[in-house]
């Protein structure tokens, strides 16, 4: 009888285990996978936007695949991964924007949700794929900000606008490079700036050194008078080439303000004692990567699908007096 009891004891265990086996089996093949593809992984950007996607992953109670996709083919590649793997859906920042047409393609075969984040797609006449969700910078609004803010440093400093002028390195190529410095354009008139004391350099590359050409070619024209100088620029890149520019060209750093976008790429700088490049506007990658991610889950589990357009206008000016604390904040100081 004993006996009996045992083994009837043992089966029970043994059922048991297995049922908790596969209910566990179960529960991780319904874990919920989301991808997030960005083009630069190394850089401090996307690291923190995958930090924050995670962050998101482990709140909501899903699996993040992060993927670096520096090029278009590791991008089809990665999607492929993805559906391989059991992916719902993706966030990606593309390498490039012109593949939107070949990443929407290859994620409608795989039956993959997509959000784009930080650079949106266009299509093959150049215009963006605004069927696509995207969540990115409200370019006109922070080139607004970054404006404002070189207009309210120069008060600071008793500049008077007869003598100040301003060079704004464009990219008119680029639509959202276009916006940002019309925005900042338009606050600078707003605040006081006479029209013709604002000089436009036509960027050839966007990069420090073709930055340095684009401002040399506007320098030449300034008037003997012009004391003070205002460089603009689309990124941190375009303005740190038009402070360097002002150096050579003799202009003292307290005769200068330069303030870029991204933050990112001005650490080296704002770590100088001085220079022209008094600051940058620092947008959010960790409030991206988690709302992004969070989006792609809520219309993987829920079927809210998110809104074609988020703008994101959540700039921060960072400076020498507070760079390495508001960096901190957000996981971009090392």
């Amino acid at each position: 009888m004993k006996r009996r009891f045992g083994i009837r004891t043992l089966c029970s265990t043994a059922l048991a285990v297995t049922a908790f086996s596969l209910s566990s089996a179960l529960l991780a093949a319904d874990a919920v996978k989301i991808g997030f593809l960005v083009k630069q992984a190394e850089e401090p950007w996307f690291q923190t936007e995958w930090a924050f996607a995670e962050k998101a992953a482990k709140d909501k109670g899903f699996e993040l695949i992060k993927i670096a996709v520096p090029d278009g083919e590791k991008t089809l590649s990665a999607i492929d991964s993805l559906a391989a793997n059991g992916a719902k859906g993706f966030v990606i920042c593309p390498p490039d924007v012109s593949l939107g047409p070949a990443i929407m393609a290859k994620a409608k075969i795989n039956d993959l949700k997509v959000i784009a984040v930080d650079d949106r797609f266009v299509d093959a006449n150049g215009k963006f794929m605004e069927d696509v969700p995207y969540l990115g910078m409200a370019a006109f609004e922070v080139g607004q900000k970054q404006g404002a803010a070189m207009a309210a440093e120069a008060k600071k400093r008793n500049w008077d606008w007869k003598d100040t002028y301003a060079v704004v390195n464009t990219y008119n190529e680029l639509d959202t490079g276009k916006k940002r410095t019309d925005g900042s354009v338009d606050a600078l008139k707003k605040a006081g700036m006479p029209e013709d004391h604002i000089l436009f350099a036509a960027l050839k590359t966007l990069d420090v050194p073709g930055s340095m050409d684009a401002t040399n070619s506007a320098l030449v024209k300034l008037p003997s008078a012009a004391k003070n100088l205002i460089i603009g620029g689309m990124n941190d890149n375009t303005v740190l080439g038009g402070v360097r520019a002002t150096e050579a060209a003799g202009f003292a750093a307290s005769n200068v303000i330069g303030i870029g976008i991204n933050g990112t790429d001005a650490i080296g700088e704002l770590k100088k004692p001085n220079s022209g490049f008094f600051g940058s506007m620092l947008p959010s990658p960790h409030i991206e990567g988690y709302k992004t991610a969070e989006m792609m889950y809520e219309w993987i589990t829920a079927g809210k699908e998110p809104p074609k357009y988020t703008a994101m206008d959540d700039v921060t000016l960072i400076t020498r007096e507070n760079f390495k604390q508001e960096l901190e904040k957000i996981g971009l100081w090392n």
